[in-house]
């Protein structure tokens, strides 16, 4: 069941990833962390944080290209 509910849980950041701008975005993931720090174990509660960590680095990344690629 846990496995489950990681798996939502990537799935809820990786849809937030997209429709969302950095600062709301890293505003839904810090909610959907402290939501699953509750039901999650420990060990994957740590393999979410990483996964969050490194989709708030994409998106900064992401962002950035796109500024550098569209004119003002």
């Amino acid at each position: 069941m846990d496995s489950q509910i990681l798996k939502a849980c990537k799935e809820l950041i990786d849809n937030a990833q997209m429709g969302c701008a950095d600062l709301v975005f890293k505003d839904i993931c810090l909610e959907i962390l402290s939501r699953a720090h509750h039901v999650l174990t420990e060990k994957e509660f740590r393999i979410l944080v990483e996964y969050a960590a490194e989709k708030m680095k994409d998106k900064v990344s992401f962002e950035i290209k796109q500024e550098l690629i569209t004119p003002p």
